[in-house]
């Protein structure tokens, strides 16, 4: 995949996959039902470095938000999520061609970055226990994160990546003109 230019009017498309995230992890449709990295990873490529941390900390805030989940959970994952996007940002920016294996492998080591703080490390500070029962009850967690992350990676990357971030049509300035026409003839 060529290098495309950034996508610098992209509000209306983090909020829509936003939701899209949250949706899908709503409706667990498999365990483990996470394509948040899968997302992540567009974003980083074509987006700015605040955005690499904002889609995932915004995605794992609001999710908890929703499902009434808030506490200090949800600030280590959101900002843990966040910097894994920033990672990606900063190794995806300047790479001119970007396959499906550079998106596969750094989902890969995303998720094990990820799932490596959040519940090897944090589990035994947040919830008690040792960090041997942590690690091996983190590791059948990790092989199921890693399996559905390459397979909405496989689905939903190449998607996001090529219809919906560099479609013209869904920039926020598009958008805002197509409202003001629409305005003005009502």
């Amino acid at each position: 995949m060529e290098k495309q230019p950034e996508t610098k009017s992209n509000r209306l498309k983090l909020l829509l996959s936003l939701l899209i995230a949250n949706a899908i992890r709503l409706l667990r449709i498999i365990p483990n039902n996470d394509p948040i990295m899968s997302m992540v990873l567009p974003f980083s490529r074509r987006s700015s470095a605040l955005t690499s941390f904002a889609f995932p900390f915004l995605t794992m805030a609001s999710f908890d938000f929703v499902t009434n989940l808030l506490g200090p959970w949800t600030l280590l994952t959101s900002i843990t999520y966040g910097l894994v996007g920033l990672m990606a940002h900063y190794f995806l920016k300047d790479q001119k061609k970007v396959g499906m294996h550079d998106y596969i492998s750094l989902g890969i080591l995303g998720v094990l970055i990820f799932d490596f703080i959040t519940g090897v490390l944090a589990t035994p500070l947040l919830f008690g226990g040792t960090f041997t029962e942590s690690l091996i009850g983190q590791i059948p967690f990790t092989a199921m994160h890693l399996l559905t992350t390459t397979f909405f990676i496989l689905v939903v990357t190449p998607l996001l990546d090529k219809e919906v971030l560099l479609n013209k049509s869904l920039d926020d300035s598009r958008l805002s003109s197509i409202f003001s026409k629409m305005s003005l003839r009502l």
